[in-house]
């Protein structure tokens, strides 16, 4: 599809909104919404997925047979992103506890 820039700022915020709560859930309802002046200086785009595709493999690389004669490593090497443990923002005031969507925050739907 073709992308189109969101001008209109009540579905621009709903946008946000949807994103934000995709992202972490239940953050939306606890941050300052964003002003008319942050949502005019904040571009966003709807784009319509009309196809879509995934390259998916599990399991051993599929090498040619001649190169398992080489005495070279073969293998797959497992990259992830994980969320680590919340860090304060150093000017947040003292006694504020991160909520419980954020230190149980996991971006795995597994957990």
């Amino acid at each position: 599809g073709k992308a189109q820039l969101v001008e209109d700022i009540a579905e621009k915020n709903k946008a946000l909104e949807a994103f934000t709560e995709h992202v972490v859930p239940g953050r939306w309802a606890d941050v300052r919404w964003p002003t008319e002046l942050e949502l005019k200086a904040t571009s966003v785009l709807k784009l319509p997925i009309e196809d879509a595709s995934a390259k998916i493999r599990t399991g051993d690389p599929k090498d040619d047979e001649e190169d398992y004669a080489m005495d070279i490593w073969a293998g797959v090497v497992p990259i992830s992103l994980a969320a680590g443990i919340p860090i304060n923002d150093s000017r947040l005031e003292q006694g504020i506890a991160a909520p419980e969507y954020i230190t149980a925050y996991s971006r795995n739907s597994n957990e």
